[in-house]
């Protein structure tokens, strides 16, 4: 294990700083039905005229439930990319430290590198899509604060090692963040159980995917009490409105439901792999443990355009690192997924 301390890590400024206390922060609901006269709100109800739970309790320890994790070390935020900026916030300082990424990967952990003024240091991956952990732990230097992998990966649609992402943890003193946005659809376990094994763990995940709940923008970090409470420290102090509340504990309950989608999406994932292997401009699809397929073909951006005319909208990953000529399909419905498989075999004909 290295030597870790969240002490050394958190901005000085953060540390020192008291949170925002809001009106329902101060009060402590008990099951006693009260008469609100304290946060200057319209009394007239409408179900969402009172200001939501800053905190949000109830939909936290579904959360805990479901995953077998403490509320104590969940943090919900406005999409997962407020939970990454908050991280940016509390443990970097700007035009002083950096981040290490791993393209090809998601983009918002370089533009939320460049809004909080942190260099990112980008260290691609491998031609198979794995990290390449002696590089990274070479490009680390004392000002190092984050290093951000992304597994299932977006956009290769693969897993990363377990083995190599434990070498990171255990050879670098500052965060490792692992995107977990795609795990619902791998049959690998995640990260969300190592947490006590790892105090520099943070992992994130979210309901844009497998939960269908994109439209909602709820985004979850699971860490250490520790961590959890710096950032709760500076999040704002309603973030998470009353409607997405509602909403996402709604879907939460019934986790068959979702179990039901995901079968379905896997099954037409196979589906659309066997299908896109007969069309003749398709040189490679990737293995996938995501809701989408990497798929490499003869001109990506002449597909693109072809498809775009016939009313699909793909996207063309050409400008990754390692990803020329190559076009990500989301597994759709059957519907749709046929209609995608006729528009490629007529562009092919």
């Amino acid at each position: 294990m290295n030597s870790f301390k969240i002490e050394n890590l958190v901005r000085t400024n953060v540390a020192k700083m008291k949170p925002y206390s809001s009106a329902r922060d101060e009060f402590k609901a008990d099951g006693r039905k009260m008469t609100f006269l304290d946060a200057n709100e319209n009394p007239f109800e409408n179900g969402v005229n009172r200001y939501p739970d800053p905190q949000q309790a109830t939909l936290k320890s579904k959360i805990a439930e479901l995953k077998g994790i403490s509320t104590s070390k969940i943090l919900l935020g406005n999409g997962s990319d407020e939970v990454l900026d908050l991280i940016f916030r509390a443990f970097c300082e700007p035009s002083q430290d950096n981040m290490i990424s791993l393209p090809p990967t998601y983009g918002m952990y370089k533009v939320l590198a460049e809004l909080n003024q942190i260099e990112d240091r980008e260290v691609l991956l491998k031609v198979d899509f794995q990290p390449n952990v002696e590089e990274i732990l070479n490009t680390v230097d004392d000002n190092t604060k984050l290093i951000f992998l992304c597994s299932p990966n977006n956009p290769t649609g693969n897993v990363f090692s377990m083995t190599l992402v434990e070498k990171l943890l255990n050879g670098f003193n500052g965060l490792v963040v692992i995107d977990e946005a795609y795990i619902d659809f791998s049959n690998e376990p995640g990260w969300l159980q190592a947490l006590e094994d790892f105090p520099n763990l943070v992992v994130t995940q979210t309901l844009s995917k497998a939960y269908g709940l994109a439209g909602i923008r709820l985004g979850i970090g699971y860490a250490s009490e520790e961590i959890i409470e710096i950032l709760n420290k500076i999040k704002p102090p309603y973030n998470v409105n009353e409607l997405t509340q509602q909403k996402a504990a709604e879907r939460l309950r019934n986790p068959e439901e979702v179990e039901f989608e995901i079968k379905q999406i896997l099954e037409q994932r196979e589906y659309l792999e066997k299908e896109l292997q007969k069309v003749d401009f398709v040189k490679k699809i990737y293995p996938s443990k995501t809701n989408f397929l990497l798929v490499r073909v003869d001109n990506a951006d002449l597909r693109y355009s072809q498809l775009l005319e016939k009313g699909i909208v793909v996207r063309n990953r050409s400008n990754q690192p390692l990803c020329e000529n190559t076009i990500r399909f989301t597994v759709g419905t059957k519907t749709e997924n046929n209609r995608l498989i006729n528009a490629l075999n007529e562009i092919a004909g």
